[in-house]
């Protein structure tokens, strides 16, 4: 099988890359970028191919790449030109950088395409990472009422440029649900402070990730938010790299009682490590490298695309720490 990644030598791009040779599956590697000499010793590394490919008018590097199975876009793809050229191709596609409010364009795009292979749309935090994490939390709530979502970013924490490019929607209006209604809020008025058990508390603001619509749909909550903060990472404050943490806290019944539990999530690798496995679990559904059967074709998503249980066993493979606690 051939796979595509396109921004294949960023940060990200390459951590995907290198995940999918860590996995051991034995696959045709292509990194594309607009300076294909700028991966040429990652592919040499990694026993791939580098291609040039500009997202803006993607056809002629698609060509010269050859016919592919899967197209990963490591990258911004505003226009949606990589995603569309990718579909008329016969190619499935994975792309991560679309928010609630920018998802709409992306869907329609897909839909009109009625493309035979998936299009997975990880334009969750951290690849569909956290939304993950928290549907394997609720499975151990009867009912659920609240989801509150929040992530830590450490500044000493590596960003690649298709990061600092979502950066412009982290501050801003943010869809939340409350009360059962969607509701548009202006972030720098709706903030919180998260609380960290044996750590500093941290400020966070809200972002309208795809997250939020995924965990009500999924678990029927009347309230889900997702905020970001930034500040010493659990990593940065035990005197290791930083981390990335993420905390997931869920209010509901269980056990005839409403109780309220965390659970956290922490990359002792960063951010970037965290979104390329929430990306190589995508990957890995979609080409049946994982051997649950042929993917269906068409839109999708993380949340009804991909097993929970089998995801979070992935994650803490490569290294990711998953914990429960419970909360007053």
């Amino acid at each position: 099988m051939r796979i595509l990644i396109a921004g294949g030598y960023g940060l990200v791009g390459g951590l995907v890359a290198r995940h999918v040779r860590a996995a051991g599956h034995d696959v045709e590697l292509i990194l594309a970028g607009r300076r294909p000499e700028e991966g040429a010793a990652l592919a040499a590394q990694l026993g791939a191919r580098a291609v040039r490919l500009d997202v803006a008018d993607p056809e002629p590097g698609l060509a010269a790449a050859g016919p592919v199975d899967l197209v990963v876009a490591a990258l911004q793809d505003p226009g949606d030109a990589l995603l569309s050229t990718t579909l008329r191709a016969g190619a499935a596609h994975i792309g991560i950088v679309r928010t609630a409010e920018t998802m709409a364009s992306s869907a329609i795009a897909v839909c009109a395409a009625a493309p035979a292979r998936p299009a997975l749309m990880l334009g969750h935090w951290q690849a569909g990472v956290l939304t993950l994490a928290a549907q394997g939390a609720a499975r151990a709530f009867d009912t659920v009422e609240a989801v509150a979502l929040a992530a830590l970013y450490d500044y000493a924490d590596p960003i690649g440029p298709m990061t600092a490019g979502d950066s412009e929607g982290f501050v801003g209006r943010a869809l939340i649900r409350r009360d059962g209604i969607w509701t548009s809020v202006n972030a720098a008025e709706a903030g919180r402070r998260v609380a960290r058990r044996g750590q500093d508390d941290f400020d966070a603001m809200p972002m309208g990730v795809l997250d939020v619509p995924a965990l009500a749909a999924v678990t029927g909550a009347r309230d889900v938010r997702f905020d970001l903060g930034t500040g010493e990472s659990m990593g940065t404050q035990a005197g290791r790299a930083a981390s990335h943490d993420l905390f997931i806290d869920i209010t509901g019944e269980a056990g005839g009682e409403v109780v309220t539990r965390r659970t956290l999530v922490t990359d002792p690798r960063g951010q970037a490590h965290l979104t390329a496995l929430g990306v190589l679990v995508g990957v890995e559904r979609i080409l049946n490298l994982d051997g649950a059967g042929p993917a269906r074709g068409g839109l999708a998503f993380p949340e009804s695309f991909l097993d929970a249980p089998t995801a979070l066993a992935r994650f803490e493979a490569f290294g990711v720490v998953i914990e429960t606690q419970d909360l007053p």
